[in-house]
C-alpha cells in the first residue's frame, strides 16, 4: 500500500472551496475557551465542506494564533461570522428554516446515532463551552438535542472531537437519504 502524494489527492484551493456546493450543516460555536478547538472546527467545517461557522461570545476568531495553529488554513476556506450572543444566532437559524440541535447531554436528547435526516433539512449544531456546556439561554431557544453515547468513566468529550463526530454522522445521514453527491 502507498500514500497518496500531496497532488494525487487533487486539493481544492480556498477560492475553489468557498465557490462547491456546500452541505447544509452549520456550526455554532457557543462561548468555545480554546482557539485551538475552534481551529479544529475550522479544519472539520473545511474537510466536510459544511456551509458556515458562528463564532458566539468568548469564542475567538481569527486571526488568532492559535486558531491559525490547528485550522491549517481552513479559516480562509469556510465561510465564518461573530455574534456577541449566540441567542441571536439561533433566532436567526430558526428563521430561516434551520433546524437547530444543541450537542448535549440533556433531558429528551436524542442518541446520535438514532437520529434521522431530512433529505431536504438544514441543520444548525450548537457546541458550548468546554466546561459549562451549550449555555441555558440557548438551550431553551433549540429545536432538539443531539447526544453523542459514552460508555467510558468520563462525563464528556473534547468540543473539537465532537464536532468531527457529529459532522461526519450528520454528513453520512444526508448522503445515505439521497441528499445528492456534495
Amino acid at each position: 500500500m502507498r500514500k497518496l502524494t500531496m497532488d494525487e489527492l487533487g486539493r481544492l484551493s480556498p477560492e475553489q472551496m468557498r465557490q462547491r456546493r456546500k452541505v447544509p450543516v452549520v456550526l455554532v460555536l457557543d462561548n468555545v475557551r480554546s482557539a485551538l478547538n475552534v481551529g479544529s472546527a475550522f479544519r472539520t467545517a473545511d474537510a466536510f465542506a459544511l456551509e458556515k461557522i458562528y463564532l458566539c461570545g468568548i469564542t475567538a476568531t481569527p486571526p488568532h494564533r492559535e486558531i491559525l495553529k490547528t485550522a491549517l488554513g481552513a479559516h480562509e476556506s469556510v465561510s465564518w461570522e461573530y455574534a456577541a450572543e449566540a441567542s441571536e444566532v439561533v433566532n436567526r437559524l430558526r428563521d430561516e428554516g434551520w433546524q437547530v440541535l444543541a450537542v448535549e447531554q440533556a433531558e429528551g436528547s436524542i442518541p446520535l446515532h438514532e437520529f434521522e435526516v431530512e433529505v431536504s433539512g438544514r441543520y444548525a449544531l450548537v457546541f458550548g463551552n468546554e466546561v459549562d456546556g451549550v449555555s441555558d439561554p440557548v438551550m431553551q431557544l433549540v429545536d432538539g438535542c443531539l447526544e453523542i453515547p459514552q460508555f467510558g468513566t468520563k462525563h464528556s468529550l473534547n468540543v473539537s472531537v465532537s464536532v468531527g463526530i457529529v459532522s461526519w454522522q450528520l454528513v453520512c445521514r444526508l448522503l445515505q437519504a439521497g441528499a445528492g453527491a456534495i
